[in-house]
């Protein structure tokens, strides 16, 4: 809340600037330049008068003159202010009802001050938005993270590195749209509501078509329309969309989220992790300028090639089980985790319980960026059986700091063989698992008009907020927060 006298003082300032007969709200400025193209061009304007724009930063009065600085998206530029360049009044206004956080127009010629500093000398000047809030300073701004994130544009406005973050995350989905666009790939937009949710393992929300009348599921994933776009003959297709998982808030997930999914027909799992290498590389090296970062304490190297671990190695290797083994149950695993203090829910599964009992042993030994290779076939119900080695599939994760970066699968086209596992999906929803895949019909049927051989990939802006080194939630702009 604000204090009454507060923000009595603030309208009185704003009855000031209406009462003079300046319009306190105007619909346009006469702005000339950005800031920092005054800054770039400042010899080349010479003693033109121009026009510049932006919010008061700073404001130091020193009776008959003044010194401030107002800021645009591009840059600060100080200001000077004389009575003795402009009306009289027009300067006391200024100085009696112009305050920090006020956006205002400035017209004037340029010089430099005796410590050689680009200065604005005002002659003329228009409130464009008068602030009736105090502004928090930069010195004494809002500490609190939560509220930060509440009222990100405070953030964004006393913090620069906040801006530069954002700016910084349109640089990785671009980069992510040009690579694709350019291998041939096709962007396409797909609905956000659906019948039936699939293409993860995720609890799903739900909302109500009043036009229909029906029940909808938003998205959980990208994955099930872009390949009935494969079996329509597209042959590259993509996606970048938001999608929504009703999960808890930690580090690396979010109820809402920014994704890509591309589908690639006709090319093989070997073929996808080249190309999804370099292109991690690329997304890597165009957001930060290098190769190199740091995850929370440890130092991330992306430069080299990334080695190929495999799930069912490494899983002994970490639990001593063989998931290779025809009989291994999930009570079996259910032990297991209990003799390791793993925490996991009574209707799990055996794919469940692989999941959770990876996640905290074999997850937590892999730092540096590798792909994580032939995983067990009840935790992958998308993706098609190595032939070779019928308990597992044709997949690979990108995991990088113990963190799941992206998820790609030489993709599944057999209709009947995917009825069986969305079945076995349901068997385990019905049982309490709510984060277990639906039996999706019209999915079947469209793979039986034939679906060609695919690659596919997927990943998140969890992949941004890993090379950023902060907390997803961080890297939205306006995350949702619960009311105070």
């Amino acid at each position: 809340m604000i204090r009454g006298d507060i923000l009595q003082t603030k309208l009185d300032k704003l009855n000031q600037i209406r009462e003079y007969g300046m319009d306190p709200y105007p619909e346009k400025t006469s702005r000339d330049f950005s800031n920092a193209e005054v800054a770039h061009k400042f010899d080349e304007i010479g003693n033109k008068k121009i026009t510049i724009v932006g919010r008061v930063k700073s404001f130091r009065p020193m009776g008959g003159s003044a010194f401030a600085n107002i800021e645009d998206e591009s840059g600060k530029m100080q200001l000077f202010l004389n009575k003795a360049n402009m009306p009289e009044e027009l300067f006391k206004l200024f100085t009696k009802s112009v305050e920090l956080g006020d956006f205002i127009e400035v017209s004037g010629e340029l010089f430099k001050t005796k410590t050689e500093e680009k200065t604005l000398k005002v002659t003329d000047w228009k409130m464009l938005s008068k602030n009736v809030r105090p502004i928090p300073t930069e010195h004494f701004g809002i500490k609190d993270e939560e509220e930060l994130l509440r009222r990100r544009y405070l953030d964004l406005m006393m913090n620069p590195e906040t801006r530069e973050l954002f700016i910084k995350k349109n640089i990785f989905w671009q980069t992510v749209r040009s690579f694709l666009v350019k291998k041939g790939f096709l962007e396409v937009q797909n609905p956000v509501l659906e019948h039936t949710p699939g293409g993860a393992e995720a609890e799903p929300f739900v909302t109500h078509h009043n036009a229909l009348d029906q029940d909808f599921y938003m998205r959980i994933s990208l994955e099930l329309p872009l390949k009935k776009l494969l079996v329509g003959g597209y042959e590259k297709v993509f996606e970048i969309g938001r999608v929504f998982r009703n999960e808890g808030i930690d580090r690396a997930h979010l109820q809402e989220f920014d994704h890509v999914e591309f589908y690639w027909a006709y090319a093989d799992l070997k073929a996808g992790m080249k190309f999804s290498e370099k292109m991690f590389k690329e997304i890597v090296f165009k957001v930060l300028g290098k190769y190199e970062h740091e995850y929370e304490s440890e130092k991330i190297n992306w430069s080299g090639k990334f080695p190929v671990v495999d799930y069912f190695t490494e899983f002994k290797k970490e639990t001593g089980i063989d998931l290779g083994k025809a009989n291994l149950s999930a009570e079996t695993l259910k032990a297991k985790a209990d003799e390791l203090g793993i925490k996991y829910e009574k209707t799990y599964g055996k794919g469940r319980m692989i999941d959770t009992i990876y996640k905290k042993t074999v997850r937590q030994k892999l730092i540096q960026p590798c792909f994580l290779v032939g995983h067990p076939l009840e935790v992958s119900p998308l993706a098609k059986t190595d032939p070779k080695k019928p308990k597992k599939v044709l997949r690979f994760q990108l995991i990088a700091g113990c963190n799941e970066l992206c998820n790609a699968f030489a993709e599944l086209n057999d209709p009947a063989e995917q009825k069986r596992r969305f079945e076995e999906q349901m068997k385990l929803r019905e049982a309490g698992d709510s984060e277990a895949q639906m039996i999706d019909e019209d999915f079947v049927e469209a793979l039986e008009y034939g679906m060609p051989p695919a690659f596919g990939c997927g990943f998140s802006e969890r992949l941004f907020s890993f090379i950023m080194n902060k907390s997803i939630r961080e890297c939205v702009t306006f995350p949702a927060m619960k009311e105070k």
